[in-house]
């Protein structure tokens, strides 16, 4: 699906085929609006609040947003034991709820950080 830049979520592309296979990463939402299905999630309010706040902020189903009081610290400890532990519940029922308004769910792909912080 192509979105315009406004991030929208409208579609704007011509070709069918395109539009109709949209659906593996899309849910088609109200007046046209193609919502992705994602859920967002970091131990750290600040990350998800500047997502929210982006240009591209109002495209994401806001009840897929996942985040935890405070952050870890850099402290992969507490970010595994304690901060963590306490949203992983709520993490597993938003992918839960995702999943199931999938028509055909094919599969899952997770996209972790890697350039530092508590989930490199």
């Amino acid at each position: 699906v192509s979105t315009q830049s406004t991030g929208n979520g409208q579609h704007d592309g011509v070709n069918e085929v395109m539009l109709n296979r949209a659906d593996v990463y899309w849910n088609r939402g109200s007046k046209g609006r193609f919502v992705p299905r994602s859920v967002i999630v970091d131990l750290e309010p600040g990350t998800i609040d500047a997502v929210k706040g982006s240009e591209w902020g109002g495209v994401f189903n806001p009840s897929n947003f996942v985040h935890g009081a405070s952050g870890a610290g850099n402290n992969w400890a507490k970010g595994h034991y304690t901060e963590g532990a306490e949203i992983s519940d709520v993490i597993v029922e938003v992918i839960r709820q995702e999943a199931e308004r999938a028509e055909c769910l094919q599969g899952f792909q997770f996209v972790h950080s890697i350039g530092g912080g508590t989930g490199s």
